[in-house]
């Protein structure tokens, strides 16, 4: 059995190695444990999961960050799916032996916050409109890749977790120069940051706490990283 990982970004991919992997590839980590650096969004996120398939992949985890949609949920927080909602509001189910063992697993050591996560197209910069979306799905938080991932498992019939921990919480706005500084593929591209901020120094504040945000959200990670082989170890039926 072999648990293929899907991470969209690089420092959601130095939480589980420090292997130097390209964008678009994959490495196995353990024998039984196959992670992919799919790059951000829905189509990277397909093809890397149709990679890890190819690679012997029997089971997928989506794994990374995501943006609180709830105000109960902080910076670093736990978020373990049962529950997907597409961007047409379509809406998947997670019932398995895997997921409540994890859950279980990971309540020994972290607090699991269990609730539906929402798909985004593109980075919700805005807590209002962070908001609007509470509003309308009842997710409690969201991010751009897990539900791709989640459709290509469905479509071969394997088992799918999403652990992601919360970043950014649901009544901050992002940076302006974290818009400004994204390219077409949803990456940060670091050189527009600097001349945003250089031009912007007011940004500068902001930026500084959303790293410490994403920091608490990859300490989180690291936590469930050292965990790992128990995650992969449960059974997926049911």
């Amino acid at each position: 059995m072999i648990t293929g990982i899907i991470v969209a970004l690089p420092e959601e991919l130095g939480t589980l190695t420090s292997k130097k992997i390209d964008k678009g590839s994959s490495v196995f980590i353990s024998d039984a444990i196959v992670l992919a650096y799919s790059g951000a969004g829905a189509n990277n996120a397909q093809a890397a999961s149709e990679l890890l398939i190819a690679q012997g992949a029997t089971r997928l985890i989506s794994w990374g960050c995501a943006a609180a949609l709830s105000e109960t949920l902080k910076p670093g927080d736990l978020v373990l799916a049962d529950n997907l909602i597409d961007a047409d509001n379509a809406q998947f189910a997670i019932h398995s032996d895997w997921h409540s063992d994890t859950k279980n697993l990971l309540s020994s050591t972290l607090k699991v916050h269990t609730g539906s996560l929402a798909e985004s197209n593109s980075i919700v910069a805005a807590a209002q409109d962070k908001k609007h979306l509470y509003t309308q799905t009842g997710a409690i938080a969201l991010d751009m890749e897990s539900i791709a991932i989640a459709k290509v498992a469905r479509q071969n019939s394997l088992p799918f977790l999403a652990i992601r921990a919360v970043a950014d919480p649901a009544g901050m706005d992002l940076p302006k120069a974290i818009n400004h500084s994204v390219n077409n593929e949803g990456d940060i591209v670091l050189s527009k940051l600097l001349l945003y901020v250089a031009l912007h120094p007011t940004e500068l504040p902001g930026l500084i706490k959303l790293g410490l945000h994403f920091n608490a959200a990859k300490i989180t990670l690291k936590l469930i990283a050292n965990q790992l082989n128990n995650v992969t170890a449960q059974p997926s039926q049911g």
